[in-house]
């Protein structure tokens, strides 16, 4: 199944949690944190929305930061994916 965005929405798949510290320490699964960068793997077309004229500047493949709590979960085909709107992209990642 495909998952095509619609408007300025961007379909996004969060990197793994670091399974170690820098020093070599074995993070227990509770204790790592949300991971912030994602890789972009749908776009949607952009156009109007709300009123206004959105160029979407991201495209398939870009690595992106976002903020821990933004977007919507789903999970298709066993794969967990988020939908975000570029709006809430903080940063891409180069």
């Amino acid at each position: 199944m495909n998952i095509k965005p619609l408007g300025d929405r961007v379909v996004i798949k969060m990197q793994e949690a670091k399974e170690t510290t820098k020093g070599g320490i074995i993070l227990a699964s509770s204790a790592k944190e949300k991971p912030e960068v994602a890789e972009v793997v749908a776009v949607g077309p952009g156009g109007n929305v709300d009123g206004k004229e959105v160029k979407m500047e991201l495209k398939v493949g870009d690595k992106v930061l976002i903020s821990k709590y933004s977007g919507t979960e789903v999970k298709i085909d066993g794969a967990e994916y988020t939908i975000i709107r570029q709006s809430d992209v903080l940063a891409k990642v180069e």
